[in-house]
């Protein structure tokens, strides 16, 4: 299936597989995050009000990325499920756009914290410490008596957490894109858009409301003729 493509037979069950991915992926960056933030950033956020807003900035997208993942994923399901729901795809649309600038934004800024971080040595990361004597190397740091945390592991721990996390919102936001893509071929907007699909999609959804009040015309039917028995 090519990036525009949606197969109509088999494009509802390859969207269900998105949204299981995209679930998954968010839940482990959103456990990702918050391991995060109770172990390392929780420390150095605001340390003798100093904020660190790069890794604040990071931490907070990060988390929000996952849990929009988990969104974008449940409606990516349900839209699956249903494929003539207008509604479905005007929401797969809004969450899968919102879901991939958040996990765009959320990698640049992995990207710049860890970049400072690796510049400094993660002297940043020794912020909370109230000693003034911070090494030049954050991994080289000894200093349990003064910092409220382990500082013999917090850079080598916080690089191991960050690189994944980036790499998960990468996936996230390439998820998210192909979702927005099935939501303008459903639509039939957009440089992918397809209006035959569309089209089908409507009548069939026509033939099935045909069928479901046929259905309950004759159930109606064999109700009175009951009753009257």
């Amino acid at each position: 299936m090519g990036i525009c493509g949606f197969d109509k037979l088999k494009g509802g069950r390859q969207l269900m597989r998105v949204g299981i991915a995209l679930i998954c992926v968010g839940h482990i960056n959103f456990i990702l995050g918050a391991i995060v933030h109770g172990t390392i950033l929780r420390h150095i956020s605001k340390p003798q009000d100093k904020v660190t807003a790069e890794y604040s900035v990071a931490n907070i997208t990060s988390v929000i990325s996952g849990l929009l993942s988990i969104t974008a994923g449940i409606v990516a399901i349900l839209t699956s499920r249903n494929l003539a729901r207008e509604r479905l795809h005007w929401g797969l649309m809004a969450t899968s756009l919102l879901n991939a600038l958040v996990s765009l934004t959320c990698c640049v800024g992995l990207v710049l914290a860890i970049s400072i971080t690796v510049s400094n040595g993660g002297t940043n990361l020794l912020s909370g410490c109230n000693s003034t004597l911070v090494p030049a190397q954050a991994s080289r740091a000894a200093l349990p008596n003064d910092c409220p945390f382990d500082t013999t592991r917090i850079y080598d721990t916080t690089l191991s957490m960050w690189f994944p996390s980036m790499f998960l919102s990468a996936v996230e936001g390439a998820l998210s894109v192909r979702c927005l893509l099935v939501a303008l071929i459903l639509r039939g907007v957009g440089p992918c858009s397809h209006p035959y699909t569309r089209e089908r999609l409507e009548e069939e959804n026509a033939e099935r409301e045909k069928r479901r009040s046929c259905e309950l015309q004759t159930y109606r039917l064999l109700s009175k003729a009951d009753t009257r028995v």
